[in-house]
């Protein structure tokens, strides 16, 4: 425990001083209790990025008792004026690439702790602090108002007339050696300490005039003679002024024992980037190497800081003058600053209630409409399960979450095709009801209790489907304001893989012994791990605690090299740069007022997270609202297109005519879901091409077996391929019971109604709360749902007793509808067993429907379906996709100026598929235009000297990279030896008349043909697809189909033989110096695989690139495929 009284008003944390301080809120919060203070503030560079977990730490001491103040603020970066600043800014911006906006600035100390040459990159340190909710309201205007792009450049920038403007319930301080006062001292310094003096009068009559008796003068200790000296002009201003003074630790790391590990911290921020002057290669061996401690230190520690450092730099000061600094700490932490946590009162839009309405009553009237439009209004069931779900809804608050669901629907309802449902929220009928879900969950026995429960806790989270999430997003924020719909941020932190890599390169460790390490620890843990999970299938990625316990080759590297662990365990999961959700988006009004805004790559986004790792915006008052993407949902919207353009005469459909198409035909109320020719064409035959869902080899096989007949039988598949009902061979027992399901055994009849349509199997979570709810005592639904959660926990406390006295009404239940005790406790093992891996039948049924909606559409109309198909098909899955139309007999039509267009296009018959111009890489959308707006072009001349194309648009990098990709092919006439003599005369030496055109011809004609290898190299450069008949005829496929010969990517492993394509070969050395080869092969699937080729003599061995080889070849799991004696083993084919 301290004697001296003193709280750390200055302190930074990984969440916000990225690359600059070490350890998150909670971990300084704990060790400034342990170390006998009861407060601390928060002061993260530019931002309040950790206010989120200080306050959730602030409750959890709470709750255990422990007092401990949280002070909210930031050391926010400053300047005089803006103005000044902008004008120069803008004058920067005519010469050089604007600086994208970001919320994660590295604070890089050696460059702003001392005179600041550009005025571009001016900025100087102030900590500003709440003292209570106004103050913090007003600290959020400023961070949010820092990073508007007005105010931004490199760094989030405020200055005198904002903090005029927003300093109520404020106090400020001068930070340290890169602060407002210090920026005197360094700006003035060659100029003498008149300069400075005058300088830091005017700094200071300006704080006073904004802040009063709430601005500080800040002195630190530590060895910099630079400090003590402008601890000395800060003593001068308390003189003259009669300022305040406070001693601050201006704590960056969460121990003293830490401080190396912040050092490499530091460093990692700047690998792979220019090295700022004072970061050495060498970690240093000793804190008193660096020059200071940087920990959250208690008043009798922050004495002693002043005592050592004082005497070291030789300087004198007023012990007392020094004493009241720290005790001035506490006084202001406990006396001038209110105990608060900030306001976290739910904020969701006004404006999505009408006028003269409330939430509840508005929610009332549009489901009735919605009920009224669906045509359920006169069903009985539908409207008392209505009124039930209003009423729970209203009854938990929630009226107004669900109008600006409905709001972001209606939106996206208007631009673009969505998804049918996602997640639990498909079984609400009051989203069906507004529109918010295309799934009658009456009709599929959908539950509301899995969505949401009376008694439950937090938000519903209904997760929303659309096909460009992105646009609609935009579109939300351009019409409601970036202020009312922010963008959630995601926080990625480092992790075990690049740590070792690049701690590793810090001390010099040989790269090919950490490479070693990091290639063989997650094969060695896997296996591992899953068996200890009881996983026999599936991916699994093992956790860092299981990568520690379970790779030898780690343990032996770390056990080698202690040092690295240390390092390693204190900056495993430290902050490293920040994303943004794939979907998330906050929606409130005025949310600059109540959270502070940051940037991250020019777009405004939250401060704080909510995902797996943390949850951090629900607890503050924010609901996140997902809104994701589907490729299959643009995909259907393509496919529309083709079919309006094709059949319908429609040539540019807009949306509006693609969703009349949608409703007509593809509403899941519209569509016959039991089309027996969709069923077998499709899902009993096989025909996978982009069908959702149905995309790897695995799920296709087990649904060719488990031929479904309609959405339930299809949701069972989809819910059972997963890891743990594939462990559990789930999937071949559910095929045995649904091809004799009269041999199914049921427990009474009311597992028979309830289990039926999964042939007695519990597939779905929803499933186990049923039976819990009909066979228990006065068992409700909710406690039905609560169980299934129960059951997932393990815990022998409060768990349990929930466990157990739910477990006594299932019991007392069963006994009273005539079932004996042990049947009762069978049936909750099975319970127990299932819900490991039940899974949510709502969100299976949603997604099925939309798989369905893909089968009709490629049953009915093949050719558009494979177009749309291809065009959304990324490049490194293009070729296999390719390969996949022409298993379907498509033909495939290659690059032509004359044909190929924006997207894939389809030819008259419907048979052949044209690829697109926007597959060429390096070809403009500026030049597509010309071509598409110009052509058809009968010969070169035509191409060259068009008198309407604009050839500073389709200019000479156009011609280029057209000829390369041979999408010019059919303009080489006669008068041409081949392409390349074709290439030089019109593209390497550009033409610009007729007659130069004649010359290049005469004067390029020794030039000739590309090689083979040249051909197929472009090719692939430019359109990344493989040319694989090129390579490959025919009659070499068929001859090893005879031989049961398989292209490597369906190796086996019995066989051991099989054929391939090189691609690339790399010359490698072992650690022991001797020669490999990694070989980079293609197959007829265009999978690319690795095959390490041992023993060669580089010198004399040779591989030929783009020639079909024949291999004996051995694999594992830990090296893949490789070859001992490649020269007897590989056979050239051609």
């Amino acid at each position: 425990m301290s004697n001296i009284p003193f709280v750390g008003l200055h302190a930074h944390s990984v969440a916000g001083s990225l690359f600059d301080a070490l350890g998150y809120p909670q971990d300084h919060m704990d060790f400034a209790y342990e170390n006998g203070m009861d407060a601390l503030a928060l002061t993260d560079h530019g931002n309040c990025n950790g206010l989120a977990y200080q306050v959730l730490h602030a409750k959890k001491m709470a709750k255990e008792g422990k007092k401990f103040k949280p002070i909210f603020g930031l050391e926010a970066y400053f300047i005089p004026s803006l103005h000044k600043w902008r004008e120069q800014y803008e004058e920067h911006k005519t010469s050089k690439k604007k600086d994208k906006v970001s919320g994660t600035v590295v604070e890089d100390e050696g460059e702003s702790k001392k005179a600041i040459k550009s005025l571009l990159n001016r900025r100087r340190h102030l900590i500003l602090l709440a003292q209570n909710q106004t103050g913090l309201k007003n600290i959020f205007k400023l961070v949010s108002k820092s990073y508007s792009n007005d105010n931004f450049y490199r760094f989030p920038r405020i200055d005198y007339k904002d903090l005029k403007k927003h300093s109520e319930g404020v106090m400020a301080a001068s930070a340290c050696l890169g602060g407002v006062y210090a920026g005197c001292y360094w700006e003035n310094r060659e100029s003498g300490p008149d300069a400075i003096v005058e300088a830091m009068r005017e700094v200071t009559q300006n704080m006073i005039d904004i802040f009063g008796d709430r601005w500080f003068g800040e002195l630190q200790w530590n060895s910099a003679p630079e400090q003590h000296e402008l601890n000395r002009y800060i003593i001068q201003m308390h003189r003259e002024f009669g300022i305040r003074l406070i001693s601050t630790a201006d704590s960056h790391y969460y121990s003293p024992e830490a401080w190396k590990d912040r050092e490499l911290y530091k460093r990692l921020g700047f690998l792979g980037k220019s090295k700022p002057e004072w970061m050495t290669d060498q970690l240093p061996i000793s804190v008193e190497e660096v020059g200071y401690e940087l920990y959250p230190k208690n008043g009798d520690q922050m004495w002693e800081s002043y005592k050592k450092y004082s005497r070291e730099a030789r300087a004198e000061y007023d012990d007392e003058l020094v004493m009241k600094s720290i005790t001035n700490t506490y006084e202001i932490a406990h006396n001038m600053i209110e105990e608060f946590l900030p306001d976290d009162t739910v904020r969701l839009p006004d404006f999505v209630v009408p006028e003269g309405q409330t939430a509840g009553s508005a929610l009332v009237q549009m489901s009735i409409e919605g009920a009224r439009r669906r045509g359920f209004i006169h069903k009985k069931n539908y409207i008392e399960r209505l009124k039930y779900e209003v009423a729970v809804i209203e009854e938990r608050g929630f009226s107004k979450y669900f109008l600006t669901m409905k709001a972001i629907s209606d939106r996206a309802l208007d631009r673009q095709l969505v998804g049918p449902g996602r997640g639990s929220a498909a079984g609400s009928l009051v989203s069906y009801a507004l529109g918010i879900t295309q799934i009658d969950p009456i009709r599929y026995d959908l539950q509301f209790e899995r969505f949401l429960t009376k008694g439950g806790s937090g938000y519903p989270d209904i997760d929303y489907d659309v096909s460009d999430p992105m646009t609609l997003k935009e579109q939300l924020i351009e019409e409601w304001g970036d202020n009312t719909v922010v963008p959630i941020t995601n926080w990625n932190t480092l992790q075990l893989r690049s740590l070792v890599k690049d701690i590793s390169k810090f001390y010099g460790v040989p790269f090919t012994e950490v490479n070693s390490v990091t290639n063989r620890m997650f094969y060695e843990a896997t296996p591992l791990a899953k068996q200890a999970h009881g996983i026999t299938a599936g991916v699994y990625t093992p956790t860092f605690e299981e990568l520690m316990i379970y790779s030898k080759t780690l343990i032996e590297f770390l056990d080698k090299y202690p040092h690295i662990k240390t390092h390693i365990e204190a900056l495993y999961g430290q902050v490293r740069s920040a994303s943004r959700h794939a979907g998330g988006v906050v929606v409130g009004e005025n949310l600059n007022e109540w959270m502070p805004i940051i940037n991250s790559g020019g777009v405004r986004q939250t401060p704080w997270s909510e995902g797996q790792n943390v949850r951090h915006l629900e607890p503050m008052g924010f609901i996140k609202f997902d809104i994701l993407g589907l490729a299959s949902l643009r995909m259907v919207e393509d496919c529309i297109s083709h079919i309006l353009r094709r059949h319908h005469n429609i040539e540019n459909p807009t949306f509006e005519d693609i969703k009349k198409y949608y409703d007509e035909n593809l509403d899941p109320e519209k569509l016959d879901l039991n089309n027996k020719e969709v069923w077998e064409n499709i899902f009993h035959e096989g025909k996978w091409a982009g069908i959702f869902q149905f995309t790897e080899a695995g799920a296709q096989s087990f649904c060719k077996r488990a031929k479904p007949d309609n959405i339930i039988d299809l949701a069972a598949i989809t819910s059972i391929y997963r890891p743990g009902p594939l462990s559990a061979k789930v999937d071949k027992i559910y095929i045995d019971a649904k091809q004799n399901p009269e041999d199914v055994e049921y427990l009474n009849e009311t597992v028979r109604e309830v289990t039926e349509e999964t042939y007695g199997f519990l597939i779905f979570q929803e499933q186990i709360a049923m039976l819990a709810h009909k066979l228990g005592k006065n068992l409700s639904l909710d406690e039905g749902n609560k169980l299934r959660k129960l059951l997932t926990k393990k815990g022998t406390g409060e768990v349990q007793e929930q466990k157990d006295k739910i477990w006594q009404k299932f019991c007392d239940g069963c006994v009273e509808k005539g079932l004996q005790k042990w049947q009762a406790k069978e049936m909750w093992d099975k319970f127990e067993y299932f819900s490991g891996y039940g899974f949510n039948k709502s969100h299976a049924v949603s997604y099925c429907v939309l798989s369905y909606q893909c089968a009709w559409l490629f049953n009915y109309y093949p050719s558009e379906w494979m177009a749309a198909f291809l065009d959304k098909e990324p490049d490194s899955r293009k070729e296999k996709a390719i390969n996949l139309a022409k298993s379907f007999n498509f033909n495939i039509a290659r690059l032509n100026v004359n044909t190929s267009g924006v997207t894939w296009e389809i030819s008259e018959d419907g048979k052949t598929l044209i690829q697109p111009l926007t597959s060429i890489k390096g070809l403009g959308e500026k030049a597509i235009e010309q071509i598409l707006k110009h052509r058809p072009f009968n010969k070169i001349e035509d191409f060259l000297f068009h008198e309407e194309i604009v050839y500073s648009k389709l200019n000479k990098k156009a011609l280029d990279v057209l000829t390369r990709s041979q999408a010019l092919n059919c303009l080489v006439d006669d008068r041409f030896s081949g392409l390349k003599h074709f290439w030089s005369a019109i593209a390497v030496d550009r033409p610009r008349k007729e007659k130069n055109l004649i010359q290049n011809i005469e004067d390029y004609s020794e030039e000739g043909d590309f090689t083979e290898e040249e051909k197929i190299q472009y090719l692939v450069d430019l359109t990344g697809l493989f040319p694989l008949q090129k390579v490959v005829n025919d009659k070499l496929l068929q001859k090893l189909e005879e031989l049961h010969i398989p292209p490597i990517s369906e190796y086996d492993a019995m066989l051991q033989v099989a054929w391939f394509i090189p691609r690339e070969v790399i010359k490698k050395k072992t650690k022991k110096g001797k020669d490999f080869f990694i070989v980079q092969v293609i197959d007829s699937n265009s999978e690319l695989r690795s095959i390490k080729c041992w023993g060669v003599n580089p010198e004399k061995d040779r591989i030929f690139i783009n020639r079909p080889y024949m291999a004996k070849l051995d694999w594992n799991a830990q090296w893949g495929f490789s070859s001992r004696a490649f020269r007897k083993t590989f056979k050239l084919l051609a």
